[in-house]
């Protein structure tokens, strides 16, 4: 039997915990709701892309997939999981049989390979 201090506690935790949850909800909907109203206004849009620009980013993109192909393969899939399904920690956890603090230190370290692998090709670009 669970004592009545015992109760009182985690009725405080699961209640707190509840609270943090509906503020982080709020403060994620006012953020999307600013980013929509500042995207909806002309001057936020990007400019059309010339040839110039648009042979850079095929550059930039070959060079990305190359240094992405270069990563170990645990690296790899937890970052492709995250940036380009969309999936949460805690879902990539679920999915490789992992720990959420496993998936943050693989996403972590596939990030800064990724960024020293392209930080070159990154300036040659720039400097154009």
């Amino acid at each position: 039997m669970i004592g009545c201090a015992t109760a009182t506690r985690f009725r405080a935790w699961l209640v707190r915990i509840a609270f943090r949850l509906a503020l982080d909800r709020l403060r994620s909907g006012k953020r999307r709701e600013l980013r929509d109203t500042l995207w909806s206004q002309p001057e936020y849009h990007p400019p059309a892309a010339n040839a110039e620009d648009i042979a850079a980013s095929n550059e930039f993109q070959a060079h990305l997939d190359n240094a992405l192909a270069e990563l170990p393969d645990k690296l790899r899939l937890v970052l492709l999981l995250a940036a380009m399904k969309g999936h949460t920690i805690d879902e990539i956890a679920g999915i490789l049989g992992l720990s959420t603090g496993t998936v943050k230190s693989r996403i972590f370290y596939a990030r800064r390979q990724l960024a020293e692998k392209l930080r070159c090709h990154a300036n040659i670009i720039k400097k154009r």
